[in-house]
This record gives structure tokens, sequence and C-alpha cells, in this order.
């Protein structure tokens, strides 16, 4: 099992800046990949960014070169840098932990962002 606790959300202003952590802990060595989801309200659940332990990333059109994603594997943390931060932006942010044991990803309770414009 993996366990997963993020940190970090907030309100911040239009163009502003926020970094999300995520802290693994459990089964740390048995993760491939950790990625970001948002959720806005009445919105589905959107992937933001990934990270996998080759270090390769993805993100979303949507945040290209806005959003960073990366990753301390001596703190077992997770982190999503946030710039230029837009009214769209705003939703509840996940992180999720894909592992060579589970079938299913673990994910943590989520952290709201809001973003007022």
């Amino acid at each position: 099992q993996v366990q997963l606790v993020e940190s970090g959300g907030g309100l911040v202003q239009t163009g502003g800046s926020l970094t999300l952590s995520c802290a693994a802990s459990g089964s740390i060595r048995s993760i491939n990949a950790m990625s970001w989801y948002r959720q806005a309200p009445g919105a589905q659940r959107e992937l933001v960014a990934r990270i996998t332990t080759g270090d390769y990333t993805y993100y979303a059109d949507s945040v290209k070169e806005r959003f960073t994603i990366s990753r301390d594997n001596a703190k077992n943390t997770m982190y999503l840098q946030m710039n230029t931060l837009k009214p769209e932006d705003t939703a509840v942010y996940y992180c999720t932990a894909e592992t060579i044991d589970y079938s299913h990803p673990f994910w943590g309770q989520g952290t709201q962002v809001t973003v007022s414009s």
C-alpha cells in the first residue's frame, strides 16, 4: 500500500504561483509513476502532469510551460510548481501513485487551489 498526502493548496490571484507537494509513504519502492490530477466543480477529473521513475514527464496542453512536475526521492515527495495561474486552474488537485504491485493507482485526499480573477 502507498499513502499520499498533498499540501500547498490555497488562494492566489491570477498570475500568481503555488507549489503543491505530495508526500508518499508505505511501499515507496514499488512506485513506478506519479501524477497530478485536478477536478473543477462540475467537470471531469483530468490528468495535469505525470512523472515516471525514469523522469519522463507529461503535461496537459493547458498547463504546458506554466507547470513543472518534479520529485525528490530522498524526501519521498513529488511537487507541482504552478506559475502564471489562471482562474481556470481552480480545482481540487490530487496526487496519485502507480505501482508495480497493484493494478489500481493510489490517491491522495486532494488539496484545493483557488485562483481569483
